[in-house]
Order: structure tokens, then C-alpha cells, then sequence
């Protein structure tokens, strides 16, 4: 689809204030689509009277005291625009065009009782609207700021020049950098006192500026006979007809594309560069330091929460986990990741923004996960196999004295009704020893085995308390990475909606103007050197 400039120009601003809004785009990146010319010749006339049938704007330019106000009082046929003596400090804007044709406001926000404007009934000059615009070169510099918002609006800028001031500085810059971006026809005025040396060295010039074959003109308000005037009208009004108008527009248009579209481009750049997985490894560096002095500086609160947890009569009101020296260091750490992050060109006040939450937070997190795997430790204390060891002491603590009194009263019983002669050897001091160290030692062994695998709740407390802080600073860090990634996830979707308005800006194929056509010798033919 073909879009429309100001379409295209509206979308990018939309863009880039929303983005500006959210503190994802510097206002010096932004400004590079401000700088761009919104307003367009077509603007200056109402929609009903479409672009296709609007007239062509020219402008007279050019220094102080050339004549350029004196050649559209001549076109005129009367004093329209101020000239002479006044003509310096004057900062009105003179328009010339037909009566029949209707204006919308005015560049710099001026309405039209703001400027003077003239009228005309004569439709042999109704598609040319006439701007004779305050001398570029003169002492108000409010002057060179209206010729400046007025550019954007013209077609074809009359270069006007005088033969002792063909070679004016000011006017001239302005020629080299407009160049490409207006039709340009060529006027050296008050002829009656030139030279040809003059001219000759006005058309070297121009060539230098990249017009090979320029429309330069010779006139003399003062004596017009024979002059070259009627012929450069003749020329604006073949300009102002048909196939050229047109050529003008699309020329016009394609240019401001291309411009938004190189903009564009750079914007796309801005925001590919920022490297978010390496600003990402850059933290992981810095957080395993951190969370090193943490784990250590917070062992000596570890270790007195687990003993006034498991001592009777224990207080743990007073012992602070998470001090003022562990939020200190933390913030820190937020701070060095809103630093690194402007370092590395990523905006650094969302993912500030997005990290105070964290950084409000992040005490309370920590003391309620190590006080839930505290108090997880506690009620299951020590190691799975150290568990299962000492229930298996613990059932032979029971199990195994009373197999080994079953096995006594066994050979006690059976050995007195088998040889009741013999019982009394039988119950000899060998079998009493014998069978006590066996009974003896049955509970003796599962005892000692329950004493010493017995976990002690202190250290079972403070193993847990240690491994809720480890979890709870691994879920601190977690959230850091996941605010990254949403930073990277917000930027990618800003670099997808300025991709897209960027491929509909695609200026296409440039359209091939004739050189030896009129259009063609009042454009540049390359860029001026």
C-alpha cells in the first residue's frame, strides 16, 4: 500500500511520543523526527481541492537589496510588497494569487490576517500562487526563521540576485542545502547595471551547485524593455501545467519518504544495538559478588535466629535478618544495574521503575523464605538417609533386646526340662555372663546409634535457615533477569512497530526526470560540490 507522507510522518511521531512517554526513547532521538518537514505544499490548501489540481507555490529568495519585491510588483501591475528603504526590517510575508482560490492557515501558526495577501482576476495565472519572503540576509534574524517554515511549502524557489551581489554567502548556503529539494529558477536582477563577465561567472556558480544547464534570467525593473522577464513567466507557467506539476509532487514526496525513511532507519539502529544479553552477563559478575558478601554478612543473624529458635525461653524479636547494611548493599546493586544499563545505551529509568518494586520488597522476601525453610527444618531435622537410619535404630532399640531375652529364656526353658540333673551347670556363671552381654549389648548398640544420629535442632535450624536465604537471594536475582527480559521484550515490540512503519515508508523507485526537460534544468543534476 502506498502511504501518504504525513500519514507516515504522523505514525513515526505517534511512535516516538509514546515511547518518549514511557522513557524508552532519549528526547534527542526524537527530535531527529521533529526536524523533519511536516508541512507540505498541499497543506496550505483545503482537502476538497485535492493535490492534483492545487496550484504552484513560488517564492522569490534572495539577499537584501536585489529586487525581488519590485519583480512582483511588476507582475502585478502595482505596488504590492514593500520595497526599497523599508525592505530590511520588514517582516511581512506578501502573498500574490487568485481570487478564486482559498488558503487554509498559514506556516509558524500565522492566520491569514497575519499576512498580506493580493488578489488577482486573471486566470491565465490562476495555478501559481506568487510568496515574496523576507530577505534571507537581513539584520532581524527572525527573518531567516520565517523563510525557514516556509520552505517546506514551496515548489519552485525564484533565486534572485543582482549583478554586485550575485555571490551573497547567506543565501547561497542556503542553495547548497536546499538543493535537491525544490525546483530552482535563476534571476539576475537590476540587469541595466550587469555585465556578461557577471553572468558568465553566475552560471560557473550554478554549475558547481549541480545545475549544468540553469534557468537564468536577466531583468531590469528599471528598464524592462527587452528584458528576459515575460520569458521566465512563461517557463513557471509551463512548470505550473500538466505533466511537470506533477513530476514536482511525486519528486517532492519521494524525497520526504526517503528522509523519514533514513530517520527511520537510524531509530531502528539505536534500538537494535542495545544488547540486553550483554548487559545481562555483565550483572551475573557483579550479583556473584554480592550475593557472596550477603551470604557471609548475614551468617552471624543465621546462626543466633537458629539458637534463640530451639533454646527455651528463645527470643527472636530482637535479631534483624535483613538490616539496613543488607538493604544498603542491595540497592547498590539496583543502582549498578540502572548505571550499567545507561553505559550500554538501554534506557535506564523503565528498568529503574521496574526494579523499585524489588528493591521495596526484596527484606521482606528474603525473611519470609528463610524463616519458612528454618521452620521446614525443624520439623523434618537432618539429612533423608540420616532419618531413615536412626528410625531403623530406633525399632532396634526395642526389637533387638527383647530377640535376645527371647534366645536366653529359649535355652533356659528348653535346657531345664531337657537335663533337669544338669541344671544347675547348665546356669552355670559362663551362660550368665554369656547371656547378659548378649541382651546387653542387643540395646546397647541401637541406643548408642540413636544418640549419635540424633540431629541436633540447632544445626538442623540453621542448615535451613541457610538454604532459605540461599533460595530467597536466587529469587531476588531471578526477578533482576525476568525485569531485563521484559526491558528486552518492550524494546523488541517498540523495533517491530518502528520496522513496520519503516517498510511502509520504502520510497520506491525513483522517477527518471530528462535532463534537457524544463523540470530537469531546474533541478540538480548531483550534489552540489
Amino acid at each position: 500500500m502506498d502511504y501518504e507522507y504525513s500519514e507516515l510522518l504522523g505514525r513515526a511521531r505517534r511512535w516516538s511520543e509514546a515511547a518518549v512517554a514511557a522513557q524508552r526513547l532519549p528526547l534527542e532521538q526524537a527530535d531527529w523526527l521533529a526536524q523533519l518537514d511536516s508541512p507540505i505544499a498541499s497543506s496550505l490548501f483545503p482537502q476538497a481541492q485535492g493535490d492534483a489540481g492545487r496550484p504552484m507555490i513560488v517564492a522569490f529568495m534572495g539577499g537584501t537589496g536585489v529586487g525581488k519585491s519590485s519583480l512582483l510588483n511588476r507582475l502585478a501591475g502595482r505596488a504590492i510588497a514593500k520595497a526599497g528603504i523599508e525592505r530590511p526590517t520588514s517582516r511581512e510575508v506578501t502573498l500574490y494569487h487568485h481570487r478564486g482560490l482559498t488558503l487554509n492557515e498559514l506556516p509558524d501558526g500565522l492566520p491569514l490576517d497575519r499576512i498580506k495577501i493580493d488578489h488577482h482576476d486573471d486566470d491565465a495565472r490562476r495555478h501559481i500562487v506568487w510568496i515574496d519572503m523576507p530577505d534571507f540576509d537581513s539584520v532581524e534574524a527572525a527573518n531567516q526563521k520565517l523563510v525557514l517554515n516556509w520552505l517546506p511549502h514551496i515548489d519552485v524557489l525564484l533565486y534572485v540576485v543582482s549583478p554586485e551581489r550575485y555571490r551573497d554567502g547567506k543565501a547561497w548556503r542556503l542553495l547548497l542545502a536546499e538543493g535537491a529539494k525544490h525546483a530552482w529558477l535563476f534571476v539576475m536582477n537590476q540587469w541595466d547595471r550587469g555585465q556578461v563577465a557577471q553572468y558568465e561567472d553566475l552560471r560557473r556558480q550554478l554549475a558547481l551547485a549541480g545545475f549544468a544547464d540553469p534557468l537564468l534570467f536577466r531583468t531590469s525593473c528599471v528598464q524592462p524593455d527587452g528584458d528576459e522577464f515575460p520569458a521566465l513567466l512563461v517557463k513557471l507557467a509551463e512548470l505550473a501545467g500538466g505533466h511537470a506539476m506533477q513530476q514536482m509532487q511525486r519528486r517532492g514526496e519521494r524525497q520526504r519518504k526517503q528522509a523519514l525513511s533514513t530517520t527511520l532507519r537510524r531509530l531502528e539502529t539505536l534500538l537494535a544495538e542495545r544488547d540486553y544479553p550483554a548487559l545481562q552477563r555483565q550483572l551475573e559478575t557483579r550479583w556473584q559478588r554480592a550475593e557472596t558478601d550477603l551470604a557471609a554478612g548475614l551468617a552471624w543473624p543465621l546462626t543466633q535466629l537458629a539458637k534463640a529458635r530451639t533454646e527455651p525461653g528463645g527470643q527472636t524479636a530482637d535479631i534483624k535478618l535483613w538490616d539496613d547494611w543488607a538493604q544498603t548493599l542491595f540497592g547498590d546493586l539496583l543502582d549498578d544495574v540502572a548505571l550499567q544499563a545507561s553505559q550500554a545505551g538501554i534506557p535506564p529509568r523503565p528498568l529503574r521503575a521496574a526494579l523499585q518494586d524489588l528493591r521495596d520488597t526484596a527484606g521482606a522476601k528474603v525473611v519470609a523464605q528463610t524463616e519458612l525453610a528454618g521452620r521446614m527444618a525443624l520439623l523434618n531435622p537432618g539429612s533423608r538417609p540420616r532419618r531413615i537410619v536412626l528410625r531403623i535404630a530406633t525399632v532396634a532399640a526395642t526389637a533387638l533386646p527383647l530377640a535376645a531375652m527371647a534366645a536366653v529364656g529359649y535355652q533356659v526353658y528348653f535346657g531345664y526340662y531337657r537335663g533337669a540333673s544338669g541344671l544347675g551347670a547348665y546356669l552355670g556363671s559362663d551362660f550368665a555372663i554369656h547371656s547378659g552381654l548378649l541382651i546387653g549389648l542387643s540395646w546397647l548398640i541401637p541406643y548408642f546409634l540413636q544418640r549419635q544420629l540424633q540431629p541436633s535442632l540447632q544445626k538442623a535450624a540453621q542448615r535451613g535457615l541457610q538454604k532459605g536465604l540461599q533460595q530467597a537471594l536466587a529469587g531476588l536475582w531471578a526477578e533482576i533477569g525476568a525485569s531485563l527480559r521484559r526491558e528486552q521484550q518492550e524494546n523488541q515490540r517498540l523495533l517491530e512497530q518502528l520496522s513496520e512503519i519503516a517498510q511502509d515508508c520504502a520510497p520506491g523507485e525513483e522517477e527518471h526526470i530528462a535532463k534537457q526537460s524544463l523540470l530537469g534544468r531546474a533541478l540538480p543534476d548531483r550534489e552540489p560540490a
